[in-house]
């Protein structure tokens, strides 16, 4: 006589067409098929979001599996039958509602089969031999009989991070390599325009790099960050294209002139053009100095500043190691904002050559978010010569900012 295993749930659960699929699909399974079981576990871990189980629900699967006792899934003996008691405790003390819950987000997705007794309880009937002829609980059979599925999702899943990190990593060279020449075009005066075509000034350059930019997602597919890459690999090419075409037309006494022209600059006694004057005694000689001047009271540490506002890095020649290298950037990314020299000489006035600085790298951060950024730093110089205003909170505001974004991502 033929054994019958029920088809339906006990008490009040319903029961669906799914539940129908998923039994008919144990019943294909051939005997003889085995599976790893924790292999067919982490594809499942891996292509979680096809299948539509939550980590919770996985939790459960990988304690129902422990209660096999071999490792490869063959044969007839796939049915578990674990008290909700002993499952919890495997399930790291998950509450019985909750246990409950993700035991039907797994017969729903077509990860198990219910097999309920009579009386709903689950246990397993033995023959005179202590073999198991009879058992009631949850059937792993769905995983042996869709192990390729599995599979095949979790190297889809692969895939698409590998492509997802590759366009990232282009996304992130293009940034650097489009910031540091607009930055070096601007303190080189390079002409953009070719033939009479082409953008107005450096400012329109950059405004254009900040508004692909500002598309970028912050939870992006690969899909979705294609396009973008591909833009911004367009922008560095017709910005180098401008550098080079400079170069060339310069004739070899210009550059001659030039190279001359950069080895006085380099005397550490003298400052570049971009950088902002410090006052010095009358009669005493000028000393290098890695910091301009000294902090002024209650000022935040340069690498605070740096992890709050990390886009100015982009535009600094050989990195920011120090407070002089973080007010040089400064100076260059001014006239790319669209900052006036009179708002930026207000903003030193009333906050300082350091805090002014911090400002820029913020309104820089901020992006898109900004529509006038030399309006927007005369209306923070207003409230400073008020008392009203303190660079903390917006630094702090762009810290949680960007935690917030590498969560989700």
């Amino acid at each position: 006589m033929g054994t019958h295993y029920a088809t339906t749930p006990f008490g009040r659960r319903s029961l669906t067409l799914a539940h129908v699929a998923s039994q008919a699909a144990a019943k294909t399974r051939p005997p003889e098929k085995a599976v790893h079981k924790w292999n067919v576990f982490r594809a499942i871990c891996t292509g979680k979001s096809r299948i539509g189980v939550s980590e919770r629900a996985l939790a459960v699967l990988d304690a129902l599996l422990s209660f096999h006792p071999e490792t490869v899934l063959t044969g007839d003996g796939l049915i578990v039958f674990p008290s909700n008691q002993q499952l919890s405790l495997r399930a790291h003390g998950m509450a019985p509602a909750t246990l409950r819950r993700h035991l039907a987000a797994l017969v729903d997705a077509g990860l198990i089969v219910r097999r309920d007794s009579p009386n709903g309880k689950r246990y397993a009937r033995k023959d005179r031999g202590g073999e198991v002829e009879l058992a009631f609980g949850f059937d792993l059979s769905p995983l042996v009989v869709r192990a390729e599925e599995f599979e095949a999702w979790a190297e889809e899943v692969h895939a698409e991070e590998r492509a997802l990190k590759l366009v990232r990593e282009r996304i992130t060279l293009c940034r650097r390599d489009i910031a540091k020449m607009i930055a070096t075009g601007v303190e080189e005066g390079v002409p953009t325009r070719r033939g009479g075509q082409g953008p107005a000034d450096w400012t329109e350059i950059h405004a254009l790099y900040r508004a692909i930019m500002a598309r970028i997602p912050r939870s992006a597919t690969g899909s979705e960050l294609e396009p973008i890459a591909e833009e911004l690999c367009l922008l560095a090419d017709e910005v180098l294209m401008l550098l080079e075409t400079h170069v060339k037309t310069q004739n070899p006494s210009g550059n001659e002139s030039q190279t001359e022209r950069h080895i006085q600059n380099s005397n550490p006694d003298s400052l570049p053009e971009l950088e902002p004057g410090f006052p010095k005694k009358q009669g005493a000689r000028s000393e290098p100095t890695s910091e301009p001047r000294r902090m002024p009271e209650g000022s935040y540490p340069l690498g605070m500043i740096l992890d709050a506002c990390p886009d100015i890095v982009d535009y600094a020649k050989g990195g920011i190691a120090n407070w002089r290298d973080f007010m040089a950037t400064a100076a260059v990314v001014r006239p790319m904002l669209g900052v006036s020299p009179s708002a930026w000489e207000q903003a030193q006035a009333a906050m300082g050559e350091i805090q002014a600085a911090i400002v820029v790298a913020a309104i820089l951060q901020k992006g898109a978010a900004i529509n006038s950024a030399g309006g927007y730093l005369r209306e923070l110089t207003r409230k400073a010569e008020a008392a009203e205003f303190s660079i903390g909170p917006m630094l702090m505001a762009l810290i949680g900012a960007r935690k917030r974004d590498k969560k989700r991502a």
